[in-house]
């Protein structure tokens, strides 16, 4: 399979049976993967051309990234399920990393939805003037790299980990596609003055949904009637994306994903980590969370019964 034969929107859109030898490829200090991103294609995000309509969800691998998709779908058509049923989630929210795609952005009418794991030093200049808005979403890293590393075992594009303590170890180093998690989300938090953004958790979306959108729909300028914002939040649960083929990636060929391996939407709970982790490598996470997070005032539920015990 040739790059050029990919679609634009999103790696796991391709019929095709071949699989590229996936790598990940350096550059900039960021690891981006072979036949799925181009390097040039990259740099050439901060030139784009934005417009204050635009939309940009950023999230690190494993974060809520198709939660994102299907949430501003659903706001922007007013609860209207049409376009979730009919389109893949990466078809309607695109990724703006991908190989073509600044072709397909400039293409596409008001407003522009998009997603993206790319670090901040990378979007349009326009962006970080305060043009168009940026919603950040972030996930409590232990769960992250739980998700992550099943994410690993199944999907053709990443390295199969050798087992759990193999992938725990490339995690801390930053050794995946999205580099280190401490520095996505410090490098985007310390920039959000320059940008209109949007901070939201993972867990909170997962405490109260209802509450997440409608602080969505506030910062987005939607204005949504009762009826519209339930069929939101309906259409955005877990058990309902679950049930969904076009937002739980179901459709998508063995080949790029094997189902028998694994599930795009596992769990979508919080302190899964404690499944997996060791006493040692908790201990040795909280350790190096506790010093790379000293300056940034955030705070995150490790555990289901956090977000139970604040409701």
């Amino acid at each position: 399979m040739t790059t050029s034969t990919r679609g634009m929107t999103d790696p796991l859109d391709s019929t095709d049976p071949q699989v590229l030898d996936y790598i990940l490829v350096p550059h900039r200090n960021f690891n981006l993967i072979n036949g799925v991103h181009s390097p040039d294609e990259v740099d050439q995000i901060q030139n784009w051309e934005i417009r204050d309509s635009d939309i940009f969800a950023v999230t690190y691998p494993k974060s809520g990234t198709i939660w994102m998709q299907q949430i501003l779908t659903l706001i922007e058509a007013k609860g209207d399920v049409t376009p979730t049923t009919e389109h893949l989630n990466a078809q309607r929210v695109p990724w703006i990393e991908l190989i073509g795609g600044e072709k397909e952005f400039n293409a596409t009418p008001s407003p522009r939805l998009r997603v993206t794991h790319l670090q901040y030093k990378f979007m349009p200049l326009a962006v970080r003037q305060k043009k168009g808005k940026v919603i950040y979403v972030a996930r409590n890293p232990k769960d992250v790299l739980v998700s992550y590393y099943h994410f690993h075992k199944y999907a053709a594009m990443l390295e199969t980990p050798k087992d759990f303590n193999d992938f725990f170890e490339k995690f801390m180093e930053g050794k995946v596609y999205g580099n280190c998690w401490f520095e996505h989300i410090k490098t985007w938090y310390a920039k959000r003055h320059n940008m209109n953004f949007l901070y939201i958790t993972y867990e909170d979306m997962i405490k109260d949904l209802r509450s997440i959108v409608e602080r969505m729909c506030r910062f987005l300028g939607k204005d949504l009637t009762e009826e519209q914002m339930a069929s939101v939040v309906e259409h955005s649960t877990f058990r309902t994306m679950k049930q969904n083929l076009q937002a739980n990636y179901k459709t998508v060929p063995d080949s790029l994903l094997d189902h028998n391996k694994g599930t795009f939407m596992r769990k979508g709970t919080i302190g899964d980590w404690k499944n997996h982790f060791t006493v040692a490598q908790s201990e040795r996470f909280d350790s190096v969370f506790q010093e790379k997070m000293r300056d940034l005032p955030l705070s995150f539920a490790w555990d289901i019964n956090d977000v139970n015990s604040a409701t």
